[in-house]
């Protein structure tokens, strides 16, 4: 599988990452042999970057993805992130400790690669939105001490808030690393927003990070399942998935979706899910691509899309029109 550089961290990550979180379930919700087998599938595929959270099924996820990464002894690159509470403002350094060794003994490990702000980054602070402003002057020097201490290889933040504090956050340059939301439906991470489209106008939030040296780690790369097509929800995944900066609702997300079909069809391409895949890995500025699975098979049709490589230009041009 393709290998991109993650931003001046200098390491390699696969193309496609594993979402261990809960939009998709299998580690949340799915059963410890099943989690096995699609880790150990996963890593021999050549995917190297695993992506959890605390809050991912309350500490689930981190348990069982540890559990498995220590079955299979597996040498691979591994982030999580933690989220400031209303009540975790009056000492943030403090939480953010408490919580990384939480994290560390969820996973049975002495470190991570890459430790990350959850938090939605706003201009004004309230409940789980954070002043970008606490994100940079408290939350990124806690980090640094946690870098220090050799709990963290390197530190990021989640690109989900209002964009002009996620853009602030990346031209500040106190992270290695940045998740963006960008996909087919909201390419404006990426570039133009689409006239007439619903949601939230990123900026060019891809470029801007390539611009800090920044890696990038794309969140919401299927819009939450939309662009799977239909409403249904497997058993395990979460089964009302709130849309991030797209439409105003998830069965909005996949009638707009549904309407790039004749686009997948006239260019041979098996599904839409694959479409939107191939999208998020065709922009040279995306690092690797988080997609959440709840069945193994989830994982072969991921593996078998972005081993395909990037979209053709002209198929391109015919989803921004």
């Amino acid at each position: 599988m393709e290998k991109r550089r993650l931003g001046r961290t200098g390491l390699q990550v696969s193309v496609l990452g594993y979402g261990a979180g809960a939009v998709g379930g299998l580690f949340t919700k799915g059963e410890a042999r099943e989690q096995e087998r699609a880790v150990a599938r996963a890593i021999e595929a050549g995917i190297n970057y695993f992506d959890t959270a605390a809050r991912y099924g309350d500490g689930e996820s981190e348990k069982n993805l540890g559990r498995v990464l220590k079955s299979l002894k597996a040498d691979v690159v591994v982030g999580t992130k933690f989220r400031l509470g209303a009540q975790d403002r009056g000492n943030v350094a403090a939480f953010i400790v408490q919580s990384t060794e939480e994290s560390l003994k969820r996973m049975g490990r002495d470190h991570v690669d890459l430790m990350q702000l959850h938090n939605p980054l706003t201009a004004k602070d309230g409940g789980d939105n954070l002043d970008v402003e606490i994100a940079l002057n408290e939350v990124a020097p806690a980090l640094e001490k946690l870098r220090k201490q050799g709990k963290t290889r390197f530190i990021g933040f989640s690109g989900v808030g209002e964009p002009a504090a996620l853009l602030k956050a990346v031209d500040s340059k106190l992270f290695d690393t940045v998740q963006v939301v960008f996909n087919a439906l909201n390419p404006s991470a990426g570039g133009p927003m689409p006239k007439g489209a619903p949601g939230l106008d990123y900026g060019r939030l891809l470029e801007r990070a390539k611009a800090a040296d920044m890696g990038t780690i794309i969140i919401r790369a299927l819009a939450g399942g939309a662009l799977a097509g239909t409403t249904d929800r497997h058993p395990l995944a979460m089964q009302q998935v709130p849309p991030i900066g797209s439409a105003p609702d998830f069965a909005g997300d996949v009638a707009r979706a549904k309407a790039l079909a004749p686009v997948a069809k006239d260019a041979g391409i098996a599904s839409l899910t694959e479409l939107g895949e191939r999208f998020v890995i065709s922009h040279p500025a995306v690092s690797t691509m988080l997609v959440g699975y709840s069945t193994l098979g989830h994982l072969e049709e991921a593996i078998a899309a972005v081993n395909k490589g990037a979209l053709p230009g002209a198929v391109l041009q015919k989803i921004a029109a």
